[in-house]
């Protein structure tokens, strides 16, 4: 298994995109969003059915698939710049 990682901390959330190379030499994309600490840790993980033919595109979609899903649960401040919108 092929996995590499690219965290990004955005407030109470880790997103981390995992990607494994595939044996007809695709990509799969997945990325794991956690919070909490300790006993209070959770941990989603989405899966995603695309295929992609390069490692930087997995991990690009699966980065934008998992901040919007952040974005959309993260309240905004009234002084912060305004996020591109999620497609979905």
């Amino acid at each position: 298994m092929d996995i590499i990682q690219h965290s990004i901390a955005v407030g109470k959330y880790l997103v981390s995109p995992l990607i494994r190379h595939q044996d007809d030499g695709h990509f799969a994309a997945s990325v794991s969003i956690r919070s909490g600490h300790g006993s209070g840790m959770h941990d989603r993980v989405m899966r995603f059915t695309p295929r992609f033919a390069s490692h930087a595109t997995a991990v690009r979609y699966a980065l934008d698939e998992g901040l919007c899903w952040v974005r959309e649960r993260t309240p905004r401040s009234h002084n912060a710049p305004l996020a591109l919108s999620c497609v979905g």
